[in-house]
């Protein structure tokens, strides 16, 4: 295959590329990001040295530049992870999320559907989104495939958005379409504005701590590695023009995951003086704020045969970790924001 990531250099995508680029499937792997804040290419220097990979500093906004990178690699498949991704900054600032998650999605479809025409057989169209398109869960029950959507936030509506295109594309048009909806990821590389990078950096420099609301509202935690895993396989062998969804069975209260990290940086790095519990500050609770989201994964795991490799508490100890090793990483993408 001659493979089409788009978001390559953010954190899910570069955990991705150095996962698939070893693969023999994969004849010629082709990153596009246009490097907003969150895409970085210290995170692929290891990748860069083969010769099967391709960067293209490209925006998905651009439809014509967009086209050109399908065409002139001869793409055959494609795995769309390219978005703004940040919850906060979609309440702030809601245009970028519609120009790149929705728009950049069209492009993208529209370059695939250009340059594939009728030849569609060994093509592949693999859609990248979120457990948030779904809305807000109660004390109970999981989101399925066929929950229907109720997205809260102007992220979660414009990834909404752009799964019913990438569905339309399919239904409409013949294209050989997947999509995956999974749950919260966390694991090395992610830019230090989610809550887990926040958390161990507000601990590191024993800043305050800030936790919205009552800190009860619960997500369930994907260690990233297994998300590429899911993906790989996803794209391998998922049925066209049906969803997956990919949940890591760890649910969490945000004040619980807040807690242990205090407890392990306080473990690993006892020179900081301990005690980062007391950093912990509550603040108003952010706009449309889901009370909980939880992935019932059994979909993929009957009929793919995926299941995660890690438990919250094993994975998060290895990404504590990461961070405390890796500063100069962190400091350097900050640098650049």
């Amino acid at each position: 295959m001659n493979l089409l990531i788009t978001g390559g250099a953010g954190f899910i995508g570069s955990n991705l590329v150095h996962l698939v680029l070893p693969r023999p499937e994969v004849k010629r792997l082709v990153n596009l990001d246009c490097l907003t804040y969150a895409g970085h290419l210290e995170n692929l220097a290891e990748a860069a040295k083969n010769p099967k990979y391709i960067f293209e500093r490209v925006d998905l906004r651009d439809k014509t530049a967009t086209l050109e990178v399908v065409r002139r690699h001869e793409i055959t498949h494609v795995m769309h992870l390219a978005a703004e991704s940040h919850v906060d900054r979609s309440i702030t600032g809601p245009g970028d999320f519609i120009q790149t998650n929705v728009v950049g999605t069209f492009h993208l479809l529209e370059a695939c559907r250009a340059t594939w025409g009728t030849q569609l057989q060994d093509k592949r169209f693999h859609h990248v989104s979120t457990d948030e398109v779904y809305g807000s869960l109660g004390a109970t029950g999981y989101f399925t495939e066929t929950t229907p959507y109720a997205p809260n936030s102007p992220y979660s509506a414009s990834k909404a958005s752009s799964d019913m295109l990438v569905r339309a594309y399919h239904h409409t048009y013949g294209l050989p379409t997947v999509i995956t909806n999974c749950s919260n990821n966390y694991g090395p590389y992610q830019f230090p504005e989610k809550l887990i990078p926040v958390v161990i950096q507000s601990v590191m420099a024993r800043k305050s701590i800030p936790v919205y609301g009552d800190g009860m509202n619960v997500r369930d935690w994907l260690y990233v590695l297994d998300h590429a895993e899911a993906l790989w396989t996803v794209l391998g062998k998922g049925k066209l023009g049906e969803t997956y969804n990919i949940g890591g069975h760890n649910e969490w209260a945000n004040i619980h995951i807040v807690q242990l990290i205090c407890d392990l940086v306080d473990e690993m790095a006892p020179q900081l003086g301990g005690n980062s519990r007391s950093l912990i500050t509550f603040v108003k609770d952010r706009l449309g704020h889901d009370r909980r989201y939880a992935i019932d994964a059994s979909k993929i795991e009957k009929e793919l045969g995926w299941v995660p490799a890690h438990k919250f508490e094993q994975g998060i100890r290895k990404t504590v970790r990461w961070y405390l090793d890796n500063q100069p990483w962190v400091k350097a993408v900050l640098a650049k924001k």
